[in-house]
C-alpha cells in the first residue's frame, strides 16, 4: 500500500517568515486560451520540502548536488511528543537498525529535534530525519540542530504528515524538485508498505 505523507502546497504550513506559497492562472482555457497555465510563487522550504547542507552552510551542499539515494530507500517511522532527548534518540535508532532501516528516521507527532539527539543521529550517520514540524529544531532557534545534522551530509525531510501510519520499517520515496544551485526544494513524499 502507499501513503501520501505531502502536505499540500498552497494550504501548507508556513515557517513563521516565509512567504506563503501563491498561484496565479495566466491563461484559461474559459478565459478562450488554447490551455490552462498555472504560475508559481513560492519558498523552497514550503510544504513538504527537504533541507540540503547549503541551508545552513554556505560551502555545503545544495540540492542538485545531492543524488537521490538519501531521499529514496527504507526508512523506519516513530511517533513521539515534545523534545526528542539523546536517550529517545537511541532508542528511535536501536528500533530502526533492528528493523534494518536505521539510515533514514521519520518522526511522526509534535517533535523537537534538540541538538543531544541531533548528536545521536549526526553520530549514526543518518542519511536522512524527516518530521511533521517545518524545521527539525527549535522553531525560535533552528541553527543548531541543523548544523549538526546538515555538517554530517545529511538531509532533512521536513513537513511530512504521519498521521496514520503506525510505527515501522517502509520504502521511503521523497525525490526533490532539481532546483539548480538551491539551498532545498518542495517534495511529493510518499511511503510504500515492504
Amino acid at each position: 500500500m502507499l501513503y501520501d505523507i505531502s502536505q499540500e502546497v498552497f494550504s501548507c504550513t508556513v515557517f513563521p517568515g516565509d512567504p506563503q506559497p501563491e498561484r496565479r492562472t495566466p491563461q484559461s482555457i474559459s478565459k478562450g486560451d488554447i490551455c490552462n497555465l498555472t504560475e508559481l510563487s513560492m519558498c523552497a522550504h514550503n510544504g513538504t520540502h527537504v533541507d540540503a547542507p547549503y541551508h545552513f552552510i554556505d560551502d555545503g551542499k545544495r540540492i542538485d548536488e545531492m543524488g537521490l539515494e538519501p531521499f529514496i530507500g527504507e526508512c523506519y517511522v516513530v511517533h513521539h511528543e515534545g523534545d526528542v532527548t539523546a536517550g529517545d534518540a537511541e532508542e528511535f535508532m536501536r528500533r530502526a537498525e533492528a528493523a534494518g532501516a536505521g539510515e533514514r528516521l521519520l518522526i511522526g507527532g509534535r517533535a523537537t529535534v534538540t541538538a543531544e539527539a541531533a548528536r545521536v543521529f549526526a553520530g549514526r550517520r543518518v542519511r536522512l530525519i524527516g518530521n511533521e514540524s517545518q524545521t527539525v529544531g527549535p522553531e525560535d532557534a533552528p541553527k543548531e540542530v541543523h548544523l549538526i545534522l546538515l555538517g554530517t551530509g545529511a538531509v532533512l525531510l521536513e513537513g511530512i504528515r504521519l498521521s496514520g501510519i503506525a510505527e515501522g520499517r517502509y520504502l521511503l520515496m521523497a525525490q526533490p524538485l532539481n532546483l539548480g544551485g538551491c539551498d532545498g526544494a518542495p517534495c511529493r513524499a510518499a511511503l510504500m508498505d515492504i
